[in-house]
């Protein structure tokens, strides 16, 4: 690891999975796998609503689009249904969007916003981070990053 970079205490926060139905894929993670459900809501500002379900040291976002021009409702109708985002914890959402950004990564969200959970985080687009899309959540707030 350079010298110049910051050391990163990241952990994955949780790994989003886009799903044209929430309640028939809570029936799978849930139901079948076992998935204790850890929370459900609505984020407006996103058209989505999603479904937390621990596993391991982590958690799986279920995202459903509530409208067609919703980012995941865009991403369904392109790719399907699937593997959406990897959210990675991190110590400072702004510090680390400003990394970033000063070293080329184009960034969806230029500052830090409030998403699931009144958690804080930003996204770096996928097509600087090798077809990922990465959110960054802030560590702290209501317990989950």
């Amino acid at each position: 690891m350079s010298k110049d970079l910051p050391e990163n205490t990241a952990r994955v926060a949780h790994i989003g999975i886009a799903v044209r139905d929430l309640d028939e894929a809570l029936r799978l993670y849930h139901e079948a796998l076992g998935l204790p459900l850890h929370g459900r809501e609505s984020v407006e500002g996103d058209g989505v609503n999603v479904a937390f379900l621990p596993a391991g040291d982590t958690e799986l976002e279920l995202l459903e689009a509530t409208g067609p021009e919703s980012p995941v409702a865009r991403f369904i109708e392109k790719r399907g249904e699937g593997i959406h985002h990897i959210a990675l914890e991190v110590d400072d959402v702004a510090e680390t969007l400003k990394n970033l950004r000063d070293r080329g990564y184009r960034l969806i969200d230029e500052e830090p916003r409030i998403g699931a959970g009144g958690v804080r985080v930003a996204f770096v687009h996928p097509r600087s981070t090798s077809g990922v899309l990465i959110e960054l959540c802030e560590k702290g707030g209501d317990g989950r990053p």
